[in-house]
């Protein structure tokens, strides 16, 4: 195992995520630093013992990345594949334009979590801020607690498991039925992110409806 102090800087260890051959990185001293493990390409696998800034993850392909702390904004903004784990709190926009992957948050996520998310998964064992899923357009959103004001606004194809309660939901967002392969797929990520302490019988689901895909004068004041 490589072991970066980031004491001495950000760059090394990012320069090292940028090689081709999979290592394990165990990084101390993170401080809150910004773009922290940001455009890996390969199954790397980084520990990184504190609380991360801006951005850490980001343009993740391959590696899994745990942070045994709490993130800043941007959480794996942008991941392509791979996985982000935070064993603590995520800020706002995690998983912003996620294409892929899995992202884990432990405790809660703050505002627009999974804001047009293109494929990625994200599974939050706490609670998430107010326009989670904004203009969602591919994958999951998964929240073990509640979600806050206008959840899955403008929403596209992403579908959204919620536990607990919903303070309301976006434009064109509808509650829809819990089908055979909806709680298939949701507990399947449940087990992915190592949650134990529920099942699939505890969530409902949430859509599009598909009102807004293409302008109507119709529906003006939805938009």
């Amino acid at each position: 195992m490589t072991t970066f102090d980031l004491c001495d800087g950000v760059r090394p260890l990012n320069a090292c995520l940028h090689e081709a051959s999979a290592k394990s990185v165990s990084v101390v001293n993170p401080a809150g630093r910004h773009a922290i493990a940001v455009g890996a390409v390969a199954a790397h696998d980084v520990s990184i013992d504190g609380n991360v800034g801006y951005y850490c993850g980001g343009m993740n392909q391959h590696a899994s990345i745990a942070v045994h702390g709490n993130a800043g904004p941007g959480l794996a903004e942008n991941i392509m594949s791979g996985r982000v784990h935070v064993h603590g709190d995520a800020s706002q926009y995690c998983a912003a334009s996620g294409h892929g992957g899995l992202v884990v948050v432990d405790g809660n996520a703050s505002s627009r979590c999974g804001i047009s998310m293109k494929g990625v998964d994200i599974v939050v064992r706490g609670n998430v801020g107010h326009m989670s899923a904004f203009m969602a357009q591919k994958g999951c959103l998964v929240v073990c607690g509640d979600a806050g004001e206008a959840l899955g606004d403008s929403l596209y194809e992403a579908r959204l498991f919620v536990r607990g309660d919903v303070a309301s939901l976006g434009a064109d967002c509808v509650e829809k039925p819990m089908e055979t392969a909806h709680c298939v797929q949701l507990d399947s990520l449940l087990l992915a992110a190592g949650v134990t302490d529920c099942d699939s019988s505890a969530f409902r689901r949430f859509g599009s409806a598909r009102e807004l895909y293409h302008f109507n004068i119709d529906n003006t004041a939805a938009y």
